[in-house]
């Protein structure tokens, strides 16, 4: 299985740009303006994903936000933080070059709506709808554990765009897989999975929770082995195109997301160690284990663990 099965095509810009390098930015690092896009182009990234929109301006939660676990893993609790449509619209504006896929959060199909027809006129390669934010009361998981709300939100979102739409889907109360098909039987093109894990985290000397917001999304290491199960399933069972996330901070990892059937793979938390220099690192890295290899192209390696 590869990015020329007809099963597994992202859409034609999208293919063309992943060919090449597969790796991608995660939402919610550094995706808030257009001058980060840049400088992460500079570093040899295949496309950026955004910083999670929504209608209106949202302000976050206050500090701490985010809490290092060690082993390369985070707890945080931003709370979706960002400028709203109207000053992100502005803010893209001026992109020409850099293939962004915009992330968009909200409650009901009205807002997705109306976000779409403000983005829509840009220079973007696609959306990722993000229903599966463990941590913000009404958007994100709540809405990600209501099928019936995903096939409204997603339908909605199809009716204002012919671009690429990926679903990011988490780790709820319903079965990554049935979630993932209906989001697909809507009009998505694509899944992300996945998103974080709820979590939480406690000071033994306070006797009180971390975060200000009691509640946070688990990322980085400690989610890879589940990150890696859900893209197997999602990808051998439905056979659609899926966007490995979590815990990826190597290039092995990018590989052993495509292994399972991941068509591009998104990295996040290891940017908060490693800075955006780790985008040019790795993939200096996959290029060097095509070749090891003797593969023609790395999306020769896309599913190759679906016979197991």
């Amino acid at each position: 299985m590869n990015l020329n099965d007809k099963n597994y095509k992202l859409s034609v810009q999208l293919d063309k740009i992943l060919l090449r390098n597969p790796t991608m930015l995660a939402s919610g690092i550094l995706g808030i303006s257009q001058s980060i896009f840049e400088r992460l182009y500079d570093e040899n990234i295949g496309a950026v994903v955004t910083k999670s929109i929504s209608v209106n301006p949202m302000k976050g939660y206050s500090n701490p936000t985010i809490i290092p676990l060690g082993g390369g893993s985070y707890l945080n609790a931003v709370g979706l933080s960002n400028p709203g449509v109207a000053a992100f619209s502005k803010e893209l504006s001026e992109n020409r070059n850099i293939p962004i896929m915009i992330s968009l959060v909200g409650s009901s199909e009205k807002e997705f709506s109306k976000m779409v027809k403000v983005f829509d006129s840009l220079k973007i390669i696609g959306y990722e709808i993000n229903l599966s934010c463990p941590h913000v009361s009404k958007m994100g998981m709540e809405v990600g554990d209501d099928p019936e709300a995903v096939n409204k939100i997603v339908r909605a979102v199809r009716m204002n765009t012919n671009k690429p739409i990926s679903v990011k889907v988490g780790v709820g109360s319903i079965d990554v897989v049935e979630l993932a098909r209906v989001a697909i039987e809507a009009g998505a093109n694509i899944i992300t999975a996945i998103n974080t894990l709820r979590a939480m985290s406690i000071d033994v000397e306070t006797m009180m929770p971390i975060l200000s917001n009691l509640i946070g999304g688990l990322s980085g290491n400690a989610i890879k082995p589940i990150g890696i199960r859900c893209v197997y399933e999602i990808s051998k069972k439905l056979q659609v195109p899926v966007i490995g996330c979590g815990g990826v901070s190597s290039w092995q990892d990018v590989i052993e997301y495509m292994i399972v059937g991941a068509s591009a793979v998104q990295i996040g938390s290891i940017l908060g160690s490693s800075g955006p220099k780790i985008f040019n690192h790795i993939t200096k890295d996959l290029r060097k284990y095509v070749e090891k290899k003797g593969l023609r192209n790395i999306s020769e390696l896309i599913g190759i663990a679906h016979k197991y």
